[in-house]
């Protein structure tokens, strides 16, 4: 018999080079949201700035610091048990769809109804709290999908939401700026995704902003004005229990339920793809504690008055990739905080031009886009297409509906046979869409496992898509029964199909060589 000794414990340093590179990424595409999501509450639901900045705010950076921070302690531990000085923790920050869809879908309905600011204020911070509690349940139920559901479906449906709703808007505005943008957007990609570094190993996405920042102020597309205008909003506040708006705010429940029970199901099906697209780039998180967490944010904001649930974000691979490990996490937490806690958002974005800004959302966009093909076998391909199309029918028809809006009309008002006349298939999209991210891991699914000839899971997955339909969790505008019967009946007789193909035993498709190091099977933990 021969002794064995343990390997000796890596050292876990706090902070490596690489975490300044995805703390200046990071760091800034979590400040770009949150200057966006202040320019909503102000511009669009009229509410007072010392609302926003003394209350919204500070209860948004409690949640944030307190889940970055957490989302270190995670990335530590796996560090420690692994015996790793790679792992990446993971990104944490407000929820960009969430966003827009509790300004524009909750609160400003109340708000041009009433023309209270506050009624408005406290519906939004209800559902909130409704759509954590939706995930806390789903805690419990996430991983059991995500065991059960092929990689193509997971991390298409999730390459999906990165091509359309975090890049296209950012590609858009570079464009506008492309003077300012496209020499950051450069950079990154050289510094990001190329072996080349910067003398004295400069920091890639410290230099970007630099440099983007500079030629904006240079070129004129500044104002020293509006800086000192911006100066003057600074004040110090900290967050403090509003449970009296949380309550008022529950007394009318039932309308919130609408939106938030299939938004809650979106946001724990969002953290299986984020929490797999990790596993896929080497980190294997413990889904259930995500999602206990990302519940428990979305909870403790609410009750400080935050109506903006936090969630993990899209983006892993990305600043893993960039260098960051478990220290750029926790410090954008704490720095975003202070930026809260201090009311300086509205000073950043006088100083820093978006254009310089949002580049990084580009990148992230073109790196989880390329890990939903990289990371899945090639006979999949057409599988991680098909959970794309629902989250390109829901941006698309969004874009659409803006348009219109800004027209003052509405594709209702317009009519869909004018629209079909001109081309634009907008019901067909407008149904596609509706729980896109449900509705493309269904889909996905179904494509993987009917390519791989396992037509008994491919049936499962087209009955989930009825029931699912049926009750307007997907292709419905709500929760209700029988929300859209012909497509329910659409994805039961494509069950049909798929179980009379399954009695005739077909052999499973053989994979091929190297799909073993791409098809990890995911535990449940």
């Amino acid at each position: 018999m021969t002794a064995t000794t343990a390997a000796p414990a890596a050292k876990l340093p706090y902070w490596v080079r690489g975490d300044t590179n995805a703390f200046f990424g990071f760091g800034v595409n979590v400040l770009v949201n949150v200057l966006t999501l202040t320019g909503l509450c102000l511009g669009v639901i009229q509410l007072p700035a010392g609302n926003v900045f003394g209350v919204i705010l500070p209860a948004l950076g409690i949640a944030l610091v307190a889940g970055n921070v957490y989302y270190t302690f995670l990335a530590r531990r796996l560090a420690v048990k692994e015996n790793r000085t790679d792992v990446t923790a993971l990104p944490y920050g407000p929820s960009v769809p969430h966003m827009f869809i509790v300004i524009f879908v909750i609160m400003l309905p109340i708000y041009l109804t009433t023309k209270d600011p506050i009624a408005a204020w406290t519906a939004g911070i209800a559902w909130a709290f409704i759509i954590g509690v939706i995930v806390l349940i789903g805690a419990f139920v996430g991983p059991y999908i995500r065991k059960y559901t092929p990689r193509a479906a997971l991390l298409g449906t999730l390459a999906g939401i990165s091509i359309t709703f975090i890049s296209m808007n950012p590609a858009g505005n570079m464009w506008n700026y492309a003077w300012i943008a496209l020499p950051v957007f450069g950079l990154l990609l050289i510094g990001l995704l190329t072996d080349v570094k910067l003398p004295f190993n400069f920091p890639i996405g410290l230099a970007a902003l630099l440099v983007g920042t500079a030629i904006g102020w240079i070129g004129g597309a500044m104002s020293v004005p509006d800086v000192q205008s911006a100066a003057k909003d600074i004040a110090f506040a900290f967050p403090h229990l509003k449970f009296d708006l949380l309550v008022e705010g529950l007394k009318d429940m039932a309308p919130l339920l609408a939106t938030a029970i299939p938004l809650g199901v979106y946001n724990f099906t969002e953290a299986m793809t984020n929490v797999e697209s990790a596993a896929t780039a080497g980190d294997r998180y413990n889904l259930r504690s995500v999602l206990l967490a990302d519940g428990a944010g979305a909870v403790i904001g609410s009750c400080l008055g935050s109506p903006f649930p936090p969630a993990v974000y899209v983006g892993h691979p990305g600043w893993k990739a960039a260098g960051g490990r478990t220290g750029y996490s926790m410090a954008t937490g704490v720095v975003i905080a202070l930026l809260c806690f201090f009311g300086l958002f509205g000073l950043l974005g006088a100083i820093f031009p978006t254009a310089a800004i949002v580049p990084i959302l580009l990148y992230i966009g073109l790196l989880i886009g390329a890990q939903a093909f990289q990371a899945t076998p090639r006979a999949h391909a057409a599988a991680v297409v098909a959970a794309l199309i629902p989250n390109i029918a829901s941006w698309a028809t969004g874009q659409m509906d803006n348009a219109l809006a800004a027209a003052g009309t509405s594709a209702a008002a317009v009519g869909t046979e004018a629209l079909a006349g001109a081309g634009v298939v907008y019901d067909g999209l407008k149904t596609l869409g509706e729980g896109a991210i449900l509705a493309g891991l269904v889909l996905g699914a179904i494509v993987a496992f009917i390519i791989d000839k396992r037509f008994w899971h491919a049936a499962v997955f087209s009955g989930a898509g009825a029931v699912l339909t049926f009750v307007g969790l997907i292709h419905a505008e709500k929760v209700q029964f029988n929300a859209d019967g012909p497509v329910s009946l659409g994805y039961l007789f494509l069950t049909a199909v798929c179980v009379l193909f399954a009695l005739t035993k077909p052999a499973p498709r053989v994979p091929d060589p190297e799909e073993a190091s791409l098809e990890e099977p995911a535990t449940v933990s």
